[in-house]
């Protein structure tokens, strides 16, 4: 990664997840409080990947409507419903990066769903190559089917992306070459323009995967016997330590890093997360606003005990300067002042580019605090990925 990252590691004990079981915990915060933090946390999980089960539900719907009868108000109908479930799924992420439901070495789907960044002409045509694409390629692809796209993805390399979000996206909006707006695939790719049925049939299976990726993943997280909510709750030390690990990752590893300082580094549309759609802004809030979500332990009417009121019982001026930094960094991207790939565009220095390194600053800062947090509590967790 070109630009560094600050404190991304807390008691570098472990690589992985390892630490802090109630066997060797120091810490003065009881297990029960343990445990309810971790209760409500299973419950914000479930009900956020419900609504994004719910909004992705109502996608799948609106693009079928779509490529049963293409017209530009169906296609304009299939992109808001698409950024609309966009921003349900992207405030789950902080439940990623301990190895849980989406992200499980072996069974997790999170490659299926959110992979980029995505190399386009390995889906479609792009500008020069109207050919490209498994779309295009009926030698190698003679039908188009599920088992198709999802054994194509990640293929001969992690930017051959054929699933989830960002195929989804590209598909939609098609190539993004303009530097002032998003893609404008026209409607005639659904139409009658070459390989339009495959081009529709390719759209609406990758979506109806992607929703029944986002079910399995909500389905672990129910209440009962046999799920993975059970052994979650079972262990409410090494619950804890999983909740930091998934916040503090994604805010300091994946937010800040990968999705932020590298494409501002590069100045590279390509490293832009949504690039297609020019939606990497409310990418980059609802990102912090699922990590308020998990700090707060308040998500959409379900709210509890958190990871605020463990620190507040051990630290409460740690707690009220955490509580002060999350709702500035996430203040600070709502007020971009520009789309993201003009603000990695510009020049060092500007105006733009300040604003992006002012919210990059800021989740260092808050990472920072994070890693004070769980010291605080005796959790032995890293934030690199």
């Amino acid at each position: 990664m070109p630009l560094k990252l600050l404190v991304p590691v807390v008691l570098l004990a472990a690589v992985a997840l390892a630490g802090c079981g109630d066997g060797d915990d120091r810490s003065t915060v009881s297990r029960d409080s343990k445990a309810a933090v971790a209760e409500n946390y299973a419950n914000i999980v479930f009900a956020a990947y419900g609504a994004s089960v719910d909004s992705a539900a109502t996608m799948r719907d609106a693009i079928d409507r779509f490529v049963a009868r293409p017209s530009a108000a169906r296609l304009d109908a299939a992109k808001r419903a698409w950024l609309s479930a966009r921003d349900d799924y992207v405030v789950t992420e902080p439940f990623r990066f301990y190895g849980g439901p989406i992200d499980d070495p072996k069974t997790g789907p999170e490659g299926l769903i959110n992979s980029w960044p995505m190399d386009e002409a390995y889906v479609d045509y792009v500008d020069g190559d109207a050919s490209a694409g498994i779309v295009n390629d009926r030698r190698r692809y003679p039908e188009v089917t599920q088992d198709v796209i999802v054994e194509a993805n990640e293929q001969g390399g992690e930017t051959n992306i054929a699933t989830g979000w960002h195929a989804i996206e590209f598909l939609l909006w098609g190539q993004d070459r303009s530097k002032s707006g998003p893609g404008n695939r026209p409607v005639s790719d659904y139409a009658n323009a070459a390989n339009a049925k495959r081009r529709a049939a390719y759209l609406r299976l990758t979506t109806a995967r992607l929703l029944s990726d986002l079910r399995s993943v909500r389905d672990r997280w129910e209440t009962g016997d046999g799920t993975y909510r059970a052994a979650f709750l079972a262990d409410p030390g090494e619950a804890l330590t999983k909740i930091l690990r998934g916040v503090g990752a994604l805010n300091t590893h994946e937010l800040a890093g990968e999705r932020m300082a590298v494409a501002l580094d590069s100045k590279d549309q390509e490293d832009e997360h949504s690039c297609f759609s020019d939606n990497t802004n409310a990418d980059v809030v609802n990102d912090i606003k699922g990590i308020r979500m998990v700090y707060r332990g308040e998500y959409a009417g379900t709210s509890g005990a958190s990871l605020d009121s463990l620190v507040s019982e051990v630290d409460p001026g740690l707690a009220a300067a955490l509580r002060r930094q999350i709702d500035g960094t996430l203040a600070k991207a709502e007020a971009f002042p520009a789309t993201f790939e003009r603000m990695i565009a510009a020049p060092s220095g500007s105006a733009d580019s300040k604003a992006l390194g002012a919210v990059i600053a800021a989740l260092e800062a808050q990472g920072a605090d994070l890693a004070k947090a769980a010291k605080a509590l005796d959790v032995t967790v890293n934030f690199e990925l």
